[in-house]
């Protein structure tokens, strides 16, 4: 059958990509597709307290442990199954659940910084970067940072311009050169949202016939 197809969907805070990256699974939920969230690979703080961990810089590289998402994505790449962390933004620190991963034809990888990381953005098949004006995410991100994490707003202003938007310059906008495929405006864009449908439909088609 071969080993699963790797797709990543990249991009900045606020840009879609979530949007799409769920679009698409929910569309082949109940075929062999799988999602993986980078967000959820955000190191273990335990050992910070509390006002240490508000201090971390979550938009910066050197915030995720990719050793352990590479591991689990050669994991579930040889077909084995994987014990997903589970991240608590509200905490700032991993949680003590795990979600168990079965490996399955077409892995969907989403997260900001996918692309920076060369030895995972090596294994990936199909690299998709979503690019969206600063306006639009900034206003995106101060919705979700509110409602979901619940942050106030100047709060989410001051670390959008501190940190977000250079970090946003200095480490996710440079990762665009290595997309195969460039999505304007997120899960807005049906036209690239059903392009990769029907792709993810054809990898699906070949592997059930092999």
């Amino acid at each position: 059958m071969g080993h699963p197809v790797l797709i990543g969907v990249a991009g900045g805070s606020g840009s879609g990509k979530t949007t799409v990256a769920r679009e698409l699974y929910r569309e082949f939920q109940d075929q062999s597709v799988i999602m993986i969230e980078q967000d959820n690979y955000y190191k273990d703080q335990s050992h910070l307290s509390m006002e240490e961990r508000v201090l971390t810089n979550y938009d910066h590289p050197f915030a995720f442990d990719n050793d352990l998402l590479l591991y689990h994505l050669q994991a579930l790449l040889n077909g084995q199954t994987i014990e997903k962390p589970v991240y608590d933004f509200k905490m700032h620190n991993r949680s003590s659940d795990k979600i168990i991963v079965e490996s399955k034809d077409v892995i969907i990888l989403e997260g900001m910084l996918i692309l920076e990381d060369p030895r995972i953005r090596e294994l990936m098949d199909i690299k998709v970067f979503v690019d969206t004006d600063a306006d639009v995410r900034i206003v995106r991100r101060i919705q979700r940072d509110i409602e979901e994490r619940g942050r106030t707003l100047d709060d989410v202003v001051n670390q959008y311009l501190s940190i977000v938007r250079p970090m946003h310059l200095q480490f996710i906008e440079p990762t665009k050169r290595y997309a195969d495929v460039i999505i304007p405006e997120g899960g807005y864009n049906r036209v690239a949202l059903d392009l990769l449908a029907t792709k993810i439909q054809r990898i699906l088609g070949e592997k059930k016939n092999r």
